[in-house]
């Protein structure tokens, strides 16, 4: 998300764009409500609201929206058969809102989202559909919305933070995907040599003892953390800080007898001001060996394994093919 808004903002210094946002959907679609794409005037665009026939057709509409400034609504009627529809056949339908931004007021909105949502700030942005007004942030508490007033609300979410401990090989590929999946990545490593921006671009990066760059993040931030450490003595030094604040997700890369011998040693020291209720509650969430069982080998691929488990978590799916279920049912080639 906070990436989305960085390059609404870097498009809106280069000229007018026009917003779709689904702002409806019913049956089986492929974008959720709230899913946003971006049309700038030179035909580019940035985001997806599913792809196919479906976002052609809304390609046509933001021709028109950007050249008139009229806000409009689009159905998307996905529900067709092969030979009948235009659109595509996901089984459902999407009702898509355009509006144009433009001008210094459309870019201080966008700058504001962006410092929002970099702050942690309790913030919705609110999308009128009355052609005379203009989007708008506001907070939870203080919605002005009404049936006689009607509008969409998306709520400015603070993207999760990918704690990477270890700068390694794993590490690279891992910061990158990471952030392509809208987590905000820091990733921390003693050694300058491996943390540096040159290697981590996309990321934050804490060249210090763990202990340290634990104290520098964000407390009221959801945290994830994947300990890909070059040894365990490492990772028990990780946990240790890490345990007490209570991740949202812990997972550790390592073998069978790596994990094993690390959770054994923490058991036995424990850690202070932690209960030893509490200690083996937390040990027992944490994903180790990290990652889904994809038959992964190379860095690249280990660090796809990870992020599969990371969206698997923060999403709550199950990891599983999705031909599972299809492949069950008989297909009727009527």
């Amino acid at each position: 998300m906070l990436n989305f808004y960085q390059q609404l903002a870097t498009a809106l210094q280069q000229g007018s764009v026009v917003l779709a946002t689904v702002v409806k959907v019913q049956g089986s679609v492929p974008r959720e409500v709230g899913a946003m794409m971006l049309f700038r005037s030179d035909g580019s665009s940035i985001g997806t609201i599913g792809g196919g026939a479906g976002e052609a057709s809304i390609i046509e509409h933001a021709r028109h929206v950007l050249a008139t400034g009229e806000k409009q609504g689009v159905d998307i009627d996905l529900s067709g058969n092969l030979e009948h529809t235009k659109q595509g056949i996901c089984g459902g339908r999407m009702h898509v809102w355009l509006e144009r931004w433009q001008g210094e007021s459309a870019l201080a909105l966008a700058n504001e989202i962006v410092v929002s949502l970099q702050a942690g700030q309790d913030r919705v942005l609110i999308m009128p559909f009355a052609s005379a007004r203009s989007p708008y942030l506001s907070t939870p508490s203080s919605l002005l919305a009404t049936p006689d007033d009607p509008a969409f609300i998306t709520p400015l979410l603070h993207p999760p933070t990918l704690l990477i401990v270890g700068a390694g090989h794993v590490a690279v590929p891992l910061a990158h995907m990471a952030h392509l999946i809208d987590f905000r990545v820091v990733v921390q490593d003693d050694r300058p040599e491996f943390a540096n921006h040159q290697r981590f671009s996309d990321a934050t990066v804490l060249a210090q003892p763990i202990a340290p760059a634990v104290a520098t993040l964000n407390t009221g931030a959801l945290l994830y953390v994947a300990l890909v450490t070059r040894g365990y003595q490492h990772d028990l030094a990780a946990l240790r800080v890490l345990l007490p604040r209570s991740p949202h997700y812990i997972g550790m890369i390592g073998s069978q007898k790596r994990v094993k011998t690390v959770l054994q040693a923490l058991q036995q020291e424990g850690i202070p001001d932690m209960a030893p209720s509490l200690l083996t509650a937390q040990l027992e969430r944490i994903y180790a060996p990290i990652g889904l069982n994809l038959g992964a080998l190379t860095p690249a691929e280990i660090a796809v394994s990870i992020c599969a488990e990371l969206i698997a978590v923060y999403r709550g799916g199950n990891g599983r093919s999705l031909s599972g279920s299809l492949a069950a049912t008989p297909l009727s080639m009527e």
